[in-house]
């Protein structure tokens, strides 16, 4: 079989030459040879993804390089949309060229072959038969029959001619294999956003990116129940309905009006004591907009609904706007009065500090997290000072991010809700943050873990609250409103110093002066009155003592900071009319855990802290709804494809040709043997043939 195409006879060259070539199998292998590499590049690279995500991960130069390739939706940008219509007008005219002759060859029995023809075979025999030569020949022609062939017998040139051939329909893999290539490339464009580019290109659809009510999109961004084929996705809260889908496009989204309504009547979830979910399904009732029939439907995963053509696949699941209650902690000043908020999970909430609004995004909330809490304890701190020395680190402690050590250990443990939401300031800059609303035990110690990042693509660092004799934040937030406010510290520096002076030592005065001032130095660094502050302060403090004192420094300095914090908590605690703290090894360990926190929350960046006190749960369903009717049509291509694979790999054609004439002892015989592969197996049969068929009994 040849690999070059239809050879037209033509004066213009061009024209034949390109034919010649589209037409030519070369050119079809090619062709599957890019669109095979397309594929791959349309598996690796996701999909249909927002734009700011390819930006954040592949930077802006290689963005604009990929995003003019249209690599962000392979399969639907125009030159792999052009090839593959190419392949399917290649593909074709190869079956065009080639289908015809080989129905021929099949019929054909090749009668025309001569006696001396049959002698420049490999596989070859003679006998001679005492039997005439009709006889000879229908004994043959039985015994080919018996082995499987089918035969024939003509008369020619004075003798008789069998003709046998078995495994003809070999030749079916090859029409068959390239015929399952058009029907299953045709069945993918059926399937694939051509219809929906169609619409876009001379329907006038466009994408719609801006935000609001679906139910007010205008119609020039809608597509409407006659699409033939579709991918969206919809989200349905518990207890509302949906009519459309959303279908994502590069810039924007496009809404799929659906020929019914889905009403989610409730989402069932159920989890694996890892946290990852093992069962999800939705309750559903569905309306027929036509006849306006109604029916309940569970749909589970890899247990669809299917109706009227669209299957209705049960994707994942979501937050369907839950109902939150807060607290809200000032981080920033000397206030420490706590305010009330409230918010829901997809709307936004005004806040204002400190004569500035801000927008609090609510994106988020999970009833339960479980989590390693082995890799919790070491989970990084928003602290991220590595430019301590060694000599200051060791004499401070773990300041900054974890080491990772416990990373082999698995602690799984429900640690309770969490709310997660976005804080945006009138430039339109936002952080994310997440809480967890109930104490965490790291260390043996139970903090409120308070996640920061600054860009989705970013892990979440926490600060670490301890929580105080009440299991709550409070205690901490007066210390942390004390350490900023300049009266109070220099009330607890007076104190300290009263308290670290013998009566003797306090009578001379100017001692205890000095140490009063170096403590309210001390918490001024500390609270970052001159600097950044924190530990981070305390180390610009260090950096400038000789290095050769900087260890005896920073010894004196933290016990100076350890004693004038416990102070400025005795002050802050008669600010708020609670009793004075008493002096145990709890309240210790309590005031080294606040201490790196309020270090840590130089950090945190968040004029407040919101904890979370009571959430009413609605849960939402994601469904995925597609219209696929190139389906079956690919499936069937695929039977085609295993047919024509199957029979050009495991069914081997055989031509035989027997031929009898006239002889003084009998009738002779003349017997060639040909296939397209040879194999063992033919060498065995020929070998079986040559001893049955000159048997004369």
């Amino acid at each position: 079989m040849s690999t070059t195409g239809i050879e037209l006879n033509t004066r213009r060259r061009w024209l034949a030459e390109a034919v010649e070539l589209v037409s030519s199998m070369r050119f079809a292998i090619s062709l599957l040879t890019i669109v095979s590499i397309a594929s791959i590049i349309g598996t690796v690279l996701k999909q249909n993804e927002p734009m700011p995500n390819y930006v954040n991960q592949l930077g802006p130069f290689w963005f604009e390089v990929f995003n003019k390739l249209g690599l962000y939706s392979v399969y639907s940008s125009w030159w792999f949309l052009l090839i593959l219509v190419t392949l399917i007008l290649s593909t074709g005219l190869c079956v065009v060229r080639n289908g015809p002759k080989m129905m021929r060859d099949m019929r054909s029995w090749r009668e025309n072959v001569r006696e001396e023809s049959l002698r420049n075979f490999h596989h070859k025999m003679e006998w001679t038969a005492p039997l005439d030569r009709a006889a000879l020949a229908g004994q043959t022609a039985e015994r080919l029959r018996h082995a499987g062939y089918a035969v024939k017998l003509v008369e020619k040139d004075g003798g008789t001619l069998v003709a046998a051939k078995k495994g003809a329909g070999n030749k079916f893999g090859y029409i068959f294999a390239h015929s399952a290539i058009i029907v299953i490339l045709l069945g993918g464009m059926l399937d694939s956003e051509l219809p929906v580019k169609f619409q876009q290109w001379f329907l006038g659809k466009t994408p719609f990116g801006g935000s609001g009510v679906i139910a007010d999109i205008p119609a020039q961004h809608r597509l409407t129940t006659s699409n033939p084929t579709f991918r969206g996705n919809t989200l349905i809260a518990e207890g509302q309905t949906t009519n459309t889908a959303l279908l994502p496009q590069a810039s924007g989204v496009l809404v799929q009006e659906l020929p019914f309504s889905i009403t989610l009547k409730k989402f069932v979830v159920d989890f694996y004591s890892t946290g990852m979910p093992k069962l999800f399904a939705s309750e559903v009732v569905v309306r027929d907009h036509e006849t306006g029939k109604t029916f309940p439907a569970s749909i589970k995963v890899n247990q669809p609904l299917i109706y009227k053509g669209i299957a209705v696949y049960q994707s994942s699941f979501d937050d369907g706007g839950s109902k939150l209650t807060l607290t809200g902690f000032p981080m920033a000043g000397n206030k420490a009065d706590a305010f009330p908020i409230a918010g829901a999970v997809g709307s936004a909430t005004e806040l204002k500090q400190n004569g500035e609004t801000w927008s609090v995004e609510w994106s988020g909330f999970r009833p339960f997290n479980v989590e390693n809490i082995a890799a919790t304890q070491d989970a990084r701190s928003v602290a991220k000072n590595t430019s301590f020395n060694e000599q200051v680190t060791a004499t401070l402690g773990k300041a900054s991010g974890s080491a990772a050590k416990n990373v082999d250990n698995k602690d799984l443990k429900n640690v309770g809700p969490s709310v997660q939401y976005k804080l945006r300031d009138k430039t339109g800059q936002a952080r994310e943050f997440m809480n967890y609303m109930q104490p965490v035990t790291i260390d043996g110690a139970q903090v409120y873990l308070a996640g920061v990042r600054a860009s989705p693509s970013d892990p979440f660092s926490y600060l670490r609250i301890p929580a105080d004799d009440q299991y709550s934040v409070r205690t901490w937030m007066r210390l942390r409103a004390a350490l900023a406010d300049p009266a109070l510290r220099a009330e607890a520096a007076k104190r300290y110093a009263e308290r670290a002076l013998a009566p003797e030592q306090r009578a001379q005065g100017g001692l205890g002066r000095q140490l009063e001032e170096s403590a309210a130095r001390t918490l001024a660094i500390f609270s970052g009155e001159d600097g950044r502050g924190g530990f981070a302060g305390v180390s610009q403090f260090l950096e400038k003592i000789p290095a050769a004192e900087q260890e005896k420094a920073a010894n004196i300095f933290m016990k100076m900071l350890n004693g004038a914090l416990w102070e400025l908590w005795q002050v802050a605690q008669v600010r708020a009319g609670e009793p004075l703290v008493e002096p145990t090894e709890a309240h210790g360990r309590y005031l080294q855990l606040a201490t790196n926190a309020l270090s840590d929350s130089v950090f945190y960046g968040a004029p407040v802290y919101l904890q979370l006190d009571e959430f009413v749960e609605i849960k939402a369903s994601v469904l995925q709804l597609t219209r696929s009717p190139g389906k079956p049509i690919v499936y069937f291509g695929c039977i085609l494809l295993v047919a024509g694979v199957f029979a050009m790999f495991y069914i081997r054609e055989r031509r035989l040709w027997v031929w009898v004439r006239e002889s003084e002892e009998g009738a002779h015989a003349l017997m060639a043997m040909s296939t397209q592969r040879k194999t063992l197996d033919f060498e065995h049969e020929f070998v079986d043939l040559k001893e049955k068929l000159p048997q004369t009994a």
